[in-house]
């Protein structure tokens, strides 16, 4: 079926497709994050270092996850999406339930590489089905709810992953989640419609595929583009270290069992995550009805805040007292992600959506992904001959303290340039 012809779609429809995505992205975390609960375990198994841990959770998902999203995004510019995505949840869902059959940490390591590669092909496409259901003054508000699926993926995998790994199995705990996303994937293949591209704003789309050179040099030429992708990058950096590590800075430095873990952390994620990532979005709609600046000030602003909390937190004498005060961090730490998703979106030609998207997620992710958990688990590695158990929990401070200041300034930067280019968007249509 030719994505260009297809009807326009009903109120309903688009609700259903939101909650569809929203459902897809909670099993592309559940997936993803799942190992953050199961690395003490892991750990212990198979006697490997922080580093390496750091390494299998961001490194080498990452590799393939953000190599792979360009091309696959181009060909998602010119195909039918909706499909691609269905074959993306069949086969990251296989590929985790692989992981738990790994004989040794190569065997898994080689499992998360093909979740990597499966995800690739999820967040793309379907960043461009959004912004074609859902015009730009409503776009940020329609991301916010499709990264619910974030928090609610990574509250669904410590609740269900710490309890089956504590009562069963760290590789029962692959399995459970691995298999229902081959159900998940048939659902996404028949019964969700592709939109027609540029039709909630009434746009022409051009007969032309820009190629991956064109995107690129039409992005560069947007300062507000490098900034709040950068500063995306270097949030994520903390988020993903924080995800990865924060189970096993609770153990060590508390003694805490993966149940118990996951039962403070899922709600916490789940709930608090999530509101930071609904209203984030909803919010940076409200403030940029005048100017967008004033929605990236904003963000700058909880960013900052969030760098204070955690700082507290990491400091803290007590699981409770850490745990009380990483409530409001789970939410301010997840503000920018959806205007930053809608923003690029609303930045470019129509036939550019899909690899822009990947384009944003390839810096975020090579910052966050593929760097945060390696650098802090090798930091936690460094500090260990001095600090012992303790080392996670100064390697998550410093590395809390130093990236997210950063990023505060370049959010700022790019809510100085962010209106003018907004404005340049069509140029390419």
């Amino acid at each position: 079926m030719n994505s260009e012809t297809s009807p326009v779609l009903t109120q309903a429809a688009r609700r259903y497709a939101m909650v569809i995505l929203a459902v897809v992205y909670m099993f592309n975390f559940i997936d993803r994050q799942i190992l953050g609960i199961l690395l003490p375990q892991i750990r212990d198994e198979f006697g490997t270092s922080d580093a390496y841990l750091g390494f299998l959770s961001g490194t080498a998902f990452a590799l393939f996850y953000v190599t792979l999203g360009v091309p696959i995004a181009q060909y998602a510019d010119r195909c039918n999406r909706r499909n691609l995505i269905a074959v993306a949840v069949a086969l990251w869902s296989a590929m985790t339930a692989l992981s738990g059959m790994a004989a040794n940490i190569w065997h898994l390591t080689a499992a998360r590489i093909g979740v990597g590669i499966g995800e690739a092909g999820c967040s793309p496409p379907a960043h461009s089905m959004i912004s074609d259901y859902f015009p730009p003054e409503k776009r940020s508000t329609a991301m916010g709810f499709y990264t619910l699926g974030i928090s609610a993926g990574i509250m669904t995998a410590y609740l269900a992953g710490g309890w089956v790994a504590q009562n069963i199995g760290w590789r029962e705990a692959f399995l459970v989640v691995g298999i229902p996303g081959l159900l998940l994937a048939a659902i996404v293949r028949f019964t969700l419609q592709e939109p027609q591209r540029g039709s909630s704003e009434n746009r022409v789309i051009g007969e032309s595929q820009p190629r991956l050179a064109e995107v690129f040099r039409f992005l560069m030429a947007r300062r507000s583009f490098m900034n709040m992708a950068i500063a995306a990058g270097l949030s994520s950096f903390v988020g993903y270290s924080a995800i990865s590590f924060l189970p096993s800075f609770m153990v060590r430095s508390f003694g805490m069992a993966e149940g118990e873990i996951g039962l403070w952390l899922g709600p916490i994620l789940g709930i608090s995550g999530g509101i930071g990532f609904f209203f984030g979005g909803y919010f940076a709609d409200h403030l940029g009805r005048g100017s967008h600046r004033r929605a990236f000030n904003f963000i700058a602003a909880t960013v900052f805040l969030t760098a204070g909390l955690l700082a507290m937190m990491f400091l803290s004498e007590s699981s409770k007292t850490a745990l009380l005060l990483f409530i409001v961090p789970a939410a301010t730490m997840n503000v920018y992600l959806a205007p930053v998703l809608a923003q690029a979106q609303s930045l470019v030609a129509l036939r550019m959506r899909a690899t822009t998207s990947a384009l944003v997620l390839l810096i975020i992710n090579v910052i966050g992904l593929a760097f945060g958990p390696l650098l802090t688990g090798m930091l936690s590695d460094a500090l260990e001959p001095k600090y012992a158990e303790e080392s996670m929990r100064y390697s998550l401070l410093i590395v809390t303290s130093v990236i997210l200041p950063w990023a505060v300034w370049h959010y700022y930067r790019a809510g100085k340039w962010i209106d003018g280019d907004l404005a340049r968007a069509t140029e390419h249509d």
